[in-house]
């Protein structure tokens, strides 16, 4: 795909996907969502270890763009929230980890997008808001993000006040992993997604997929789920260098590849 709204940058581990229509507030057109969409998973099967998604311009997104609801039909609406919640399942079945890297407001779909991703900093002038709350449409998707990142009377504060927090606010709830001062964000992003892009990148992938496989499950199951992804892991090449290293007190060399 020709991307036309989003740019695409890859070096040899880390990709970056950027949000490029300031104009509009980087909104979540439909156009927006399926570019970003064929980039996440062409992301997914590549040799990258991590991703960052990042925006141009004054505001991270806006959220959905008003103007494919408009006099839309029902059946139109319904295809729209689809596209979305699946551009939002694609950044959490790939299974390189993702990190926002928010420089300024998001707001609506795009706190959703923030919430979605597996790390998140924020530049400490950027906020966070559902704001449907307070006007006509109440943020119902962006709320099953949000819901999941926080506890329930401070997402219930946001979906039905409204609105906006601070990066400070959104790290102390636990929106983001923190906020830093605007001049240290790219240090701060790259320095997050290079740790959490080392050792094997076969255990990672597998290590998020458990994660969002267990995280809502009943403790039974997420120890079930839990147990055999930790015994078939042991048994991988990489599993069992990682054990040998340690065995052996010498650096682990890890071979495997990413599986998408």
């Amino acid at each position: 795909m020709t991307y036309q709204h989003i740019l695409l940058a890859a070096d040899s581990t880390i990709t970056t996907i950027t949000l490029n229509r300031p104009d509009k507030r980087n909104a979540l057109s439909l156009e927006v969502i399926l570019e970003l969409t064929d980039a996440l998973q062409t992301t997914a099967k590549s040799n990258a270890r991590g991703v960052i998604l990042a925006a141009n311009g004054p505001v991270f997104s806006a959220g959905h763009n008003f103007g494919d609801m408009a006099g839309a039909t029902l059946q139109e609406a319904r295809h729209l929230f689809s596209v979305c919640t699946a551009m939002m399942d694609a950044i959490q079945a790939m299974p390189q980890p993702v990190i926002a890297k928010v420089h300024a407001l998001a707001t609506a779909a795009g706190c959703q997008l923030v919430a979605t991703c597996d790390l998140a900093i924020a530049a400490n002038t950027a906020s966070f808001a559902i704001p449907g709350g307070k006007a006509g449409l109440f943020c119902h998707t962006p709320l099953v993000a949000v819901a999941r990142n926080l506890s329930r009377k401070r997402a219930l504060e946001m979906a039905m006040t409204g609105d906006a927090i601070s990066a400070a606010t959104a790290a102390d709830w636990g929106l983001i992993n923190r906020a830093v001062p605007a001049d240290q964000l790219d240090a701060a992003v790259l320095d997050l997604i290079t740790r959490a892009t080392r050792g094997s990148a076969l255990s990672k992938g597998a290590g998020k997929r458990g994660f969002y496989s267990q995280i809502d499950s009943q403790q039974t199951d997420a120890y079930q789920l839990a147990a055999e992804l930790m015994a078939t892991g042991a048994l991988t090449q990489d599993g069992q260098e990682g054990i040998k290293a340690f065995l052996e007190k010498r650096p682990a060399i890890y071979t495997q590849k990413l599986e998408f």
